[in-house]
Protein backbone atom coordinates (compact mmCIF):
# COMPACT_ATOMS: atom_id res chain seq x y z
CA UNK A 1 0.00 0.00 0.00
CA UNK A 2 1.31 3.60 -0.88
CA UNK A 3 2.04 5.97 1.78
CA UNK A 4 0.21 8.77 2.71
CA UNK A 5 2.00 11.95 0.85
CA UNK A 6 3.51 14.08 3.27
CA UNK A 7 2.14 17.08 5.03
CA UNK A 8 3.08 20.55 4.37
CA UNK A 9 4.00 22.87 6.61
CA UNK A 10 2.73 26.47 6.82
CA UNK A 11 6.05 27.96 5.45
CA UNK A 12 5.56 25.60 2.39
CA UNK A 13 2.03 26.70 1.69
CA UNK A 14 3.10 30.00 2.08
CA UNK A 15 6.17 29.67 -0.17
CA UNK A 16 3.66 27.84 -2.87
CA UNK A 17 0.88 30.67 -2.92
CA UNK A 18 3.82 33.25 -3.43
CA UNK A 19 5.33 31.18 -6.39
CA UNK A 20 1.81 32.73 -8.19
CA UNK A 21 4.18 35.76 -8.90
CA UNK A 22 1.57 38.75 -8.56
CA UNK A 23 1.96 41.24 -11.21
CA UNK A 24 0.41 44.28 -9.63
CA UNK A 25 -0.08 45.33 -6.03
CA UNK A 26 -3.56 44.65 -6.37
CA UNK A 27 -3.10 41.05 -6.85
CA UNK A 28 -0.50 41.05 -3.75
CA UNK A 29 -3.30 42.50 -2.00
CA UNK A 30 -5.44 39.64 -2.87
CA UNK A 31 -3.18 36.92 -2.13
CA UNK A 32 -2.02 38.39 1.26
CA UNK A 33 -5.88 38.32 2.00
CA UNK A 34 -6.15 34.63 0.76
CA UNK A 35 -3.40 34.09 2.96
CA UNK A 36 -5.06 35.32 5.47
CA UNK A 37 -8.38 33.46 5.33
CA UNK A 38 -6.21 30.31 5.26
CA UNK A 39 -4.63 30.95 8.68
CA UNK A 40 -1.57 31.59 7.24
CA UNK A 41 -1.70 35.14 8.63
CA UNK A 42 -3.17 36.78 11.17
CA UNK A 43 -4.97 39.46 11.43
CA UNK A 44 -2.22 41.70 12.68
CA UNK A 45 0.33 40.11 10.50
CA UNK A 46 -1.77 40.92 7.37
CA UNK A 47 -2.71 44.86 8.84
CA UNK A 48 0.79 45.31 9.66
CA UNK A 49 2.33 44.23 5.75
CA UNK A 50 -0.46 46.27 4.71
CA UNK A 51 0.67 49.09 6.71
CA UNK A 52 4.05 49.09 5.30
CA UNK A 53 2.76 48.92 1.59
CA UNK A 54 0.74 52.47 2.49
CA UNK A 55 3.56 53.79 3.75
CA UNK A 56 5.78 53.31 0.92
CA UNK A 57 3.09 55.36 -1.02
CA UNK A 58 2.45 58.42 1.01
CA UNK A 59 4.58 61.47 1.85
CA UNK A 60 5.42 63.58 4.50
CA UNK A 61 2.27 65.87 3.90
CA UNK A 62 0.11 62.91 4.30
CA UNK A 63 0.38 62.89 7.97
CA UNK A 64 1.97 65.60 9.41
CA UNK A 65 1.05 67.81 12.33
CA UNK A 66 -0.21 71.04 10.70
CA UNK A 67 1.72 74.32 11.44
CA UNK A 68 -1.45 75.87 12.90
CA UNK A 69 -1.18 72.91 14.77
CA UNK A 70 2.08 72.49 16.17
CA UNK A 71 3.12 73.25 20.00
CA UNK A 72 6.47 75.35 19.76
CA UNK A 73 8.00 77.34 22.27
CA UNK A 74 9.75 81.29 22.01
CA UNK A 75 13.40 81.44 22.39
CA UNK A 76 12.50 84.48 24.17
CA UNK A 77 10.40 83.19 26.60
CA UNK A 78 11.79 82.68 29.72
CA UNK A 79 11.27 78.59 31.41
CA UNK A 80 8.90 80.08 33.83
CA UNK A 81 6.76 81.18 31.28
CA UNK A 82 6.91 77.69 28.36
CA UNK A 83 7.45 74.87 31.62
CA UNK A 84 3.78 75.12 32.18
CA UNK A 85 3.32 74.84 28.63
CA UNK A 86 5.47 71.95 28.63
CA UNK A 87 3.52 70.16 31.49
CA UNK A 88 0.27 70.41 29.97
CA UNK A 89 1.05 68.96 26.46
CA UNK A 90 3.22 66.67 27.29
CA UNK A 91 5.63 65.98 24.54
CA UNK A 92 9.12 64.90 24.73
CA UNK A 93 10.19 67.49 21.60
CA UNK A 94 9.31 71.22 21.01
CA UNK A 95 10.62 72.92 18.09
CA UNK A 96 11.85 76.31 19.06
CA UNK A 97 11.16 79.64 17.26
CA UNK A 98 12.84 82.72 16.69
CA UNK A 99 11.22 85.98 15.48
CA UNK A 100 8.61 84.03 13.46
CA UNK A 101 7.20 80.26 13.38
CA UNK A 102 8.98 79.90 9.62
CA UNK A 103 12.48 80.47 11.61
CA UNK A 104 13.14 76.98 14.01
CA UNK A 105 15.85 77.91 15.51
CA UNK A 106 16.37 74.18 16.96
CA UNK A 107 14.58 71.27 18.70
CA UNK A 108 14.11 71.30 22.88
CA UNK A 109 13.79 67.95 24.76
CA UNK A 110 11.59 68.38 27.56
CA UNK A 111 14.32 65.78 29.54
CA UNK A 112 17.08 68.45 29.65
CA UNK A 113 14.67 70.45 31.71
CA UNK A 114 15.73 68.59 34.46
CA UNK A 115 18.89 70.89 34.48
CA UNK A 116 16.84 73.84 35.22
CA UNK A 117 15.11 72.19 38.67
CA UNK A 118 18.23 70.88 39.44
CA UNK A 119 18.94 74.94 40.20
CA UNK A 120 21.86 74.98 37.20
CA UNK A 121 22.72 78.52 37.26
CA UNK A 122 23.84 79.07 33.77
CA UNK A 123 20.65 77.53 32.74
CA UNK A 124 20.54 78.53 28.90
CA UNK A 125 17.63 77.38 26.70
CA UNK A 126 19.48 78.49 23.43
CA UNK A 127 22.52 76.07 24.72
CA UNK A 128 20.79 73.21 25.03
CA UNK A 129 18.73 73.11 21.97
CA UNK A 130 19.45 69.96 19.51
CA UNK A 131 19.74 70.92 15.53
CA UNK A 132 16.39 70.50 13.66
CA UNK A 133 16.26 68.06 10.76
CA UNK A 134 14.30 70.24 8.04
CA UNK A 135 12.64 67.86 5.27
CA UNK A 136 10.03 68.73 2.12
CA UNK A 137 6.16 67.86 2.21
CA UNK A 138 7.14 65.31 -0.61
CA UNK A 139 9.49 63.05 1.13
CA UNK A 140 8.29 59.91 1.04
CA UNK A 141 7.28 57.89 4.53
CA UNK A 142 9.43 54.95 4.03
CA UNK A 143 13.04 57.11 3.37
CA UNK A 144 11.90 59.39 6.22
CA UNK A 145 11.81 56.39 8.34
CA UNK A 146 15.11 55.02 7.27
CA UNK A 147 16.45 58.30 7.75
CA UNK A 148 15.17 58.48 11.37
CA UNK A 149 16.68 55.31 11.85
CA UNK A 150 19.79 55.84 10.32
CA UNK A 151 20.05 59.44 12.00
CA UNK A 152 18.81 58.50 15.54
CA UNK A 153 16.23 61.22 15.34
CA UNK A 154 12.90 61.55 16.01
CA UNK A 155 11.65 64.12 15.11
CA UNK A 156 12.09 66.45 11.33
CA UNK A 157 10.15 69.91 10.47
CA UNK A 158 8.55 69.85 6.86
CA UNK A 159 9.03 72.95 4.99
CA UNK A 160 6.71 74.07 1.90
CA UNK A 161 8.13 75.02 -1.80
CA UNK A 162 8.78 78.24 -0.38
CA UNK A 163 10.89 77.18 2.41
CA UNK A 164 8.11 77.91 4.83
CA UNK A 165 7.21 76.15 7.89
CA UNK A 166 4.38 73.35 6.87
CA UNK A 167 4.59 71.16 10.05
CA UNK A 168 6.15 68.62 11.54
CA UNK A 169 6.18 64.77 11.60
CA UNK A 170 7.65 62.27 14.10
CA UNK A 171 9.06 58.90 14.00
CA UNK A 172 5.96 57.70 15.91
CA UNK A 173 3.69 58.94 13.32
CA UNK A 174 5.18 56.77 10.86
CA UNK A 175 5.32 54.16 12.59
CA UNK A 176 1.72 54.25 13.65
CA UNK A 177 0.83 54.04 9.99
CA UNK A 178 1.99 50.46 10.43
CA UNK A 179 1.33 49.31 13.51
CA UNK A 180 -1.59 51.35 14.44
CA UNK A 181 -1.30 53.93 17.78
CA UNK A 182 1.41 53.56 20.03
CA UNK A 183 0.31 54.34 23.36
CA UNK A 184 2.45 55.96 25.59
CA UNK A 185 2.17 57.04 29.72
CA UNK A 186 0.01 60.09 28.92
CA UNK A 187 -2.59 57.21 27.85
CA UNK A 188 -5.01 55.58 29.23
CA UNK A 189 -4.15 52.03 29.95
CA UNK A 190 -7.59 50.38 31.35
CA UNK A 191 -11.07 49.61 30.46
CA UNK A 192 -12.61 51.65 33.42
CA UNK A 193 -10.13 54.88 32.56
CA UNK A 194 -12.27 55.21 29.41
CA UNK A 195 -13.88 58.61 31.30
CA UNK A 196 -10.99 60.57 33.31
CA UNK A 197 -12.23 63.42 35.13
CA UNK A 198 -9.68 66.48 35.14
CA UNK A 199 -8.86 68.74 37.83
CA UNK A 200 -10.64 71.91 35.83
CA UNK A 201 -13.98 70.37 35.55
CA UNK A 202 -13.66 68.65 31.89
CA UNK A 203 -13.14 64.92 30.95
CA UNK A 204 -10.49 63.11 29.24
CA UNK A 205 -12.25 60.39 27.59
CA UNK A 206 -11.82 57.92 24.61
CA UNK A 207 -13.36 57.82 21.59
CA UNK A 208 -14.33 54.35 21.70
CA UNK A 209 -15.86 54.45 24.78
CA UNK A 210 -19.71 53.70 24.22
CA UNK A 211 -22.28 56.40 24.13
CA UNK A 212 -24.49 54.55 27.05
CA UNK A 213 -21.50 54.67 29.08
CA UNK A 214 -20.82 58.59 28.17
CA UNK A 215 -24.84 59.44 29.20
CA UNK A 216 -24.44 57.67 32.54
CA UNK A 217 -21.11 58.96 33.55
CA UNK A 218 -22.10 62.74 32.32
CA UNK A 219 -25.76 62.63 32.52
CA UNK A 220 -26.31 63.08 28.76
CA UNK A 221 -29.26 61.66 26.44
CA UNK A 222 -27.75 61.05 23.38
CA UNK A 223 -28.91 58.28 21.09
CA UNK A 224 -27.18 55.45 20.37
CA UNK A 225 -29.64 54.00 17.55
CA UNK A 226 -26.64 55.35 14.84
CA UNK A 227 -23.57 55.22 16.74
CA UNK A 228 -22.41 52.26 19.56
CA UNK A 229 -19.47 54.58 20.59
CA UNK A 230 -18.87 58.77 21.59
CA UNK A 231 -16.30 59.04 18.64
CA UNK A 232 -18.40 58.01 16.19
CA UNK A 233 -21.16 60.74 17.18
CA UNK A 234 -18.65 63.25 16.92
CA UNK A 235 -17.34 61.83 13.65
CA UNK A 236 -20.50 62.29 12.01
CA UNK A 237 -21.01 66.09 13.59
CA UNK A 238 -17.99 67.30 11.82
CA UNK A 239 -18.60 65.17 8.40
CA UNK A 240 -15.06 64.31 8.38
CA UNK A 241 -11.80 62.99 10.60
CA UNK A 242 -10.68 66.03 12.36
CA UNK A 243 -7.35 67.38 13.39
CA UNK A 244 -5.78 67.95 16.94
CA UNK A 245 -7.53 71.00 18.63
CA UNK A 246 -10.83 71.34 16.51
CA UNK A 247 -13.86 71.05 18.68
CA UNK A 248 -17.61 70.88 18.01
CA UNK A 249 -20.63 71.53 20.30
CA UNK A 250 -23.45 68.94 20.50
CA UNK A 251 -26.16 69.68 23.12
CA UNK A 252 -24.58 71.32 25.95
CA UNK A 253 -21.42 69.79 25.46
CA UNK A 254 -18.27 70.70 23.56
CA UNK A 255 -15.68 68.00 22.53
CA UNK A 256 -12.42 68.90 21.64
CA UNK A 257 -10.04 66.68 19.73
CA UNK A 258 -6.65 65.73 22.06
CA UNK A 259 -5.44 62.84 19.83
CA UNK A 260 -6.36 61.81 16.48
CA UNK A 261 -4.37 60.08 13.31
CA UNK A 262 -5.35 59.94 9.95
CA UNK A 263 -8.05 56.94 9.84
CA UNK A 264 -9.50 57.56 13.62
CA UNK A 265 -9.92 59.42 16.30
CA UNK A 266 -8.41 58.48 19.73
CA UNK A 267 -9.02 60.80 22.97
CA UNK A 268 -11.30 63.76 23.35
CA UNK A 269 -11.66 66.85 25.86
CA UNK A 270 -15.58 67.05 27.25
CA UNK A 271 -16.82 69.98 28.81
CA UNK A 272 -20.52 70.79 30.08
CA UNK A 273 -21.46 73.99 28.60
CA UNK A 274 -25.27 75.65 28.49
CA UNK A 275 -26.94 74.54 25.85
CA UNK A 276 -26.71 76.13 22.63
CA UNK A 277 -26.86 75.11 18.58
CA UNK A 278 -25.08 72.52 17.43
CA UNK A 279 -21.43 74.29 15.55
CA UNK A 280 -17.86 73.36 14.46
CA UNK A 281 -14.80 75.08 15.43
Amino acid sequence: MDDPPPKTGWLERVGAMLMREPEDRKQLITLLHSAFERNLLDSDALSMIEGVMQVSEMQARDIMIPRSQMDVIDITQKPEEFIPFVIETAHSRFPVIEGSEDNVIGIMLAKDLLRYYAGEEAFNLRDMLRPAVFIPESKQLNVLLKDFRKNRNHIAIVVNEYGGMAGLITIEDVLEQIVGEIEDEYDFDEDEDNIVLEQTGSYRIKAITEIVNFNETLGAKFSDDDYDTIGGLVLSKFGRLPSRDESVIIGNFKFTVLRADSRRLHILKVEKIAPESETVA
